[in-house]
């Protein structure tokens, strides 16, 4: 007779197959969300400052699509966790089109009102396609799991160097439309946000996530079976205290070089523009800066998987420490030297982001994890936003090598909290 338990449910189940089509599925909607969200970040600000005429609130939309992606971020954790990932995501995405459409028709009525409303709901997707990159981990081997998610990020990038270049001939097409220039890459965000609706609600079969549980709990009732087998008496809780030690230590790590790299890389094209450099200047700086952040993925997992979580978390601290350090060393008119310094800013936290990515999806067991992951993308957006605000305040106190130096040093943290939790495991 053909077996038809638990065993044998997991012994025949063609997981490498389908987390390849997981992965394909999920780049391509990374990339569609990349260009949306690009788009619409880049005009934001410029789009309240011609509606209000005035510089005053300019900074309130990247305020604004933060605090949205913060709230985002737990609702699609929260249904990531209830009913799997595909209705997670593109639950997120559609908000992030409906959030577009508002800003759209804030642009047409001239309602900053209704654009600040929009502007909150648009910030869902920026926290969806975040999130993203924890279902390129569920169905990943032992081994891969960092390799699946740094796969999933650097497909942010494609996305992400399309969108901006696309601002001005979407503003085009608005105005042939009657809709202000400014509007035109909201028209792109809302549409590519809900084509990557789209894709994952038709193609993202079967939910990674859930398929994930199901062969956990076969595998982990087959293991029952042995053990009781074997010896009745068997149990093997676990280490509670290490798995909560190792959630915090994944979270600091993204928190940390959030907030160190949101800080530094706010303030430098004002650093630039007060040595008289123009926005061609800065937009190169930031251009190798998000390209630092996101192309090194690949090769960012594959060290994570190769040397361990908690070693390139700490290459992530003296990267961003190198960072600072240059950044505070550079002279103002050096573009060069500060695009250097962006460069190492970026990389540092893609090795924080991929290394404590790797840690969270290593310790939280599939019944909660994707809620444990909406709350720590929590954290990081608000980490973001501290560090953008607290970024200005500190630059008008002191200066630019002031913030740029206390943002590497901050960054040291990470060190004896990652020797710590490393100490715990040798002696639990």
């Amino acid at each position: 007779m053909t077996s038809t338990g638990p065993a044998a449910t997991a012994g025949i189940s063609p997981r490498p197959e389908v987390q390849r089509r997981t992965l394909t599925v999920l780049v391509t909607s990374q990339i569609l969300s990349g260009a949306g969200l690009a788009a619409g970040v880049t005009v934001g600000a410029l789009l309240a400052q011609d509606m209000l005429g005035s510089t005053d609130l300019a900074g309130l939309p990247s305020a604004l699509i933060t605090a949205g992606s913060a709230l985002a971020a737990v609702a699609v954790g929260r249904i990531s966790q209830a009913r799997g990932r595909r209705p997670g995501l593109a639950t997120g995405y559609l908000t992030g089109a409906v959030g577009s459409a508002g800003v759209v028709a804030a642009a047409l009525a001239d309602n900053p009102v209704l654009l600040f409303l929009a502007l909150f709901v648009y910030g869902a997707g920026t926290a969806t396609n975040l999130q993203a990159r924890y279902a390129g981990a569920d169905l990943a081997t032992p081994g891969h799991q960092a390799r699946a998610v740094s796969t999933v990020l650097v497909a942010t990038t494609l996305g992400g160097v399309i969108g901006p270049n696309l601002a001005a001939p979407t503003g085009a097409f608005a105005a042939h439309l009657g809709v202000p220039r400014l509007a035109g890459p909201f028209v792109l965000s809302g549409t590519a946000y809900a084509l990557a609706a789209l894709v994952l609600a038709l193609w993202l079969r079967p939910d990674p996530l859930l398929l994930a549980r199901t062969l956990a709990e076969a595998k982990e009732a087959d293991a029952v079976t042995d053990a009781a087998v074997t010896d009745p008496t068997t149990t093997n809780p676990g280490n509670t205290a290490d798995g909560r030690g190792s959630v915090v230590l994944g979270a600091l790590i993204m928190v940390l070089t959030q907030l160190v790299m949101v800080a530094i890389m706010t303030m430098t094209p004002v650093h630039l523009h007060d040595h008289g450099h123009g926005t061609a200047a800065s937009g190169l700086v930031i251009a190798v800066h998000v390209g630092a952040m996101y192309l090194p993925s690949p090769l960012t997992g594959w060290l994570v998987d190769r040397y361990g979580r908690r070693k390139i978390a700490a290459a992530s601290g003296i990267t961003l420490l190198t960072a600072g350090i240059l950044a505070a060393a550079a002279p103002g008119d050096s573009v060069a030297l500060l695009a250097c310094a962006l460069a190492l800013l970026g990389l540092g936290w893609n090795l924080g982001l991929v290394s404590g990515t790797a840690i969270i999806t290593d310790t939280v067991p599939l019944a909660t994890r994707a809620k444990t992951q909406g709350l720590v993308d929590v954290s990081i957006a608000l980490a973001g936003a501290t560090g953008g605000m607290a970024s200005g305040i500190m630059v008008a106190a002191t200066s630019y090598p002031t913030l740029a130096l206390t943002g590497g040093i901050l960054s040291l943290a990470l060190l004896p909290a990652i020797a710590a939790t490393a100490y715990h495991r040798r002696t639990a």
